[in-house]
């Protein structure tokens, strides 16, 4: 790889704290950009060649969406930006010609209530899978986790904080970019996880890492592993596990296949806090959001407090209307609807 490449990634490591798998993920992306130099100095480039770069090379050769290749273009704004003001091996930053690509204006898919509840009861609490992963689900619906937070966990990402007089159970998960947060545990995921690390299955299993931590969630089978080498990190529950986990449970219970991700039970946790009128700085902080526009997404999602809006503040909730007499009864009726449970 080029010489000025090499430098820019270990800057990005060592000077931005950029985190290894950013690292990684710029490295393919530089390995590319060399491709396409075709053994042009990347320092003679202009503003039009790096368009042609991002633009019609990623999309026609490569076949990316706008969304995959926002990655791409932000390697180059750093790459530019670090040649240009740190270096100082360039004059004015051709990346400035460079505009991210616009992304489709669409809403998460977002899970429901009535669907945690189904997954929450669909592990079989008969055995040590099923304690799993329902203290796996009660922190993703619990907590926000992503599931890369989720599935790097160790005991050491446990802490106790006393609030109130009271010990309450708190995560400190890495998530994206390598940063770490705090979050407090729901009573009901609390409870879950101790009747799962509590679980004698989970004794005589080694769990631990390298740094002398232990391993939180683990697997208990994997047929591309020997026997002899199933241990500490590689009894680590996998990104894709989880999601092929509440595939599992979803489409047993009966559960519709767009819900049945991570995302989408993240984005319930979201909106909910939306809902519960949580102020925007702190589901930000819940999130772990690095842009609160991020955050506020999940108020366009809070449809409950939405309805309760309109339905008190509209014109037609304050006039009598043809039909008004005949909501009024209706009101005044039971539903008679009863969540059962299983």
């Amino acid at each position: 790889m080029n010489r000025l490449f090499e430098e820019f990634l270990l800057f990005k490591a060592d000077n931005d704290g950029l985190a290894d798998r950013s690292v990684r993920a710029y490295r393919d992306i530089l390995v590319r950009y060399e491709a396409w130099l075709d053994g042009r100095d990347p320092l003679e480039v202009n503003g039009d060649q790096l368009l042609a770069f991002c633009g019609p090379y990623l999309h026609k050769q490569l076949k990316l969406a706008p969304v995959s290749r926002t990655p791409y273009v932000a390697c180059i704004h750093e790459l530019y930006r670090y040649l240009s003001a740190v270096r100082g091996l360039t004059g004015r930053d051709p990346s400035q010609a460079v505009p991210y690509p616009r992304k489709p204006g669409k809403l998460p898919r977002v899970a429901t209530l009535d669907t945690a509840e189904r997954l929450m009861w669909a592990p079989d609490f008969n055995t040590f899978e099923g304690v799993r992963d329902a203290a796996m689900l009660a922190l993703l619906l619990g907590c926000g986790l992503r599931v890369s937070g989720l599935a790097a966990l160790n005991e050491g990402n446990l802490t106790t904080q006393v609030v109130d007089g009271e010990p309450r159970l708190a995560l400190k998960p890495i998530e994206k970019g390598g940063k770490e947060r705090l979050i407090p545990v729901p009573r009901e995921a609390d409870l879950l996880l101790r009747v799962y690390m509590e679980h004698p299955d989970l004794e005589g299993i080694d769990r631990s890492t390298p740094s002398g931590d232990r391993v939180l969630f683990i697997t208990t089978r994997n047929r591309r592993c020997p026997a002899h080498e199933y241990y500490g990190e590689r009894r680590r529950f996998s990104t894709r596990g989880v999601f092929a986990m509440i595939q599992r449970h979803g489409k047993a219970a009966g559960i519709p296949e767009e819900q049945l991700n991570p995302h989408a039970l993240r984005h319930l946790f979201g909106t909910e806090l939306a809902e519960g009128d949580i102020d925007l700085l702190e589901r930000q902080n819940l999130m772990g959001h690095k842009d609160p526009k991020s955050t506020a997404i999940y108020t366009h999602l809070a449809f409950r407090k939405l309805t309760k809006s309109v339905d008190q503040a509209n014109p037609l909730a304050k006039v009598t209307t043809p039909v008004s007499q005949l909501l009024g009864e209706m009101s005044r009726q039971p539903s008679g609807h009863v969540r059962g449970r299983r």
